[in-house]
């Protein structure tokens, strides 16, 4: 195939991470794909190819990651996009969430993230080419009660999206942060989803969000495969989007989050505004 790329996808044996991969494999793309444990991943995928590299990782671990990509590009002899897709939620407020359960998430949703993208860049500066794509989440635009460090850390994956696609822009490489919106795979099932192991009795209104999510299990709108064909598309863009909102529960939410920011950001532009040295 003339586009044929290849791709380094993390978080691969569930999710849109499974779907993506699927998909890439069946169109004859090369794909590195990543897991805690690879010999899920690859009964997850159900095939074995020449184009097809399962890879045990553990992301928070730097040279776990950089052996990864080596292994990779010495299979492939390019690394053309990355998706940065594994994490995982956790559900509870701030005070409820421990030291070890806060840093646990940020280990896997950020710093995984920084992981591969400190050890991918050298291939790609090289090649003066390239795709990173990071895997955020709506809740990283618009949070909800009884998220709150979910929310954190994929606010910090838009947030170094956004100055990361302004940094590698002169390597030829592109940035784009995905936020879906609620998708039905595993991710509200205990397999992507941790609960604070020590709830406070007077978080009610967090206790009751938590159950109207976990009753959504199984029947969110979203379709996973719609959303890795959409991904594939925009790598296959001239010029893709830096932001990809996917679901329309994710674009209401976006956008009634823009609108709530205009008029915070009016009603006090006077004091804003009052800021500066009297001459």
């Amino acid at each position: 195939m003339d586009n044929k790329k290849t791709w380094f996808i993390t978080g691969a044996s569930k999710g849109f991470g499974l779907s993506l991969v699927k998909q890439l494999l069946q169109s004859g793309h090369n794909v590195a794909a990543t897991s805690r444990n690879v010999t899920d991943l690859i009964s997850a995928v159900g095939v074995t190819a020449p184009n097809f590299l399962p890879l045990e990782v553990e992301l928070g671990n730097e040279d776990s990651v950089g052996c990864a990509l080596h292994q990779t590009n010495a299979a492939f002899k390019s690394i053309d996009v990355v998706i940065n897709n594994a994490g995982y939620g956790i559900g509870g407020s701030i005070e409820e969430l421990t030291d070890r359960e806060t840093r646990d998430n940020f280990e896997v949703n950020v710093f995984g993230t920084l992981n591969v993208i400190r050890m991918v860049m050298p291939y790609m500066r090289s090649q003066q080419s390239g795709h990173i794509i990071n895997i955020s989440s709506i809740a990283g635009i618009s949070a909800n009660t009884g998220w709150s460090v979910y929310a954190a850390t994929k606010f910090s994956v838009v947030g170094l999206s956004e100055v990361l696609a302004q940094d590698v822009a002169e390597f030829g490489v592109k940035v784009t942060v995905v936020a879906p919106g609620a998708f039905r795979t595993s991710f509200l099932t205990g397999e992507s989803l941790n609960m604070a192991k020590h709830p406070i009795a007077d978080y009610s209104a967090v206790r009751d969000i938590h159950t109207k999510y976990l009753q959504m299990d199984g029947k969110q709108n979203g379709d996973p495969e719609k959303a890795a064909a959409a991904i594939i598309d925009v790598v296959q863009m001239e010029n893709p989007p830096l932001y990809l909102l996917l679901g329309e529960d994710a674009y209401d939410r976006a956008m009634a989050k823009l609108e709530k920011l205009e008029r915070e950001f009016r009603v006090n532009e006077a004091i804003t505004k009052s800021m500066a040295y009297n001459a």
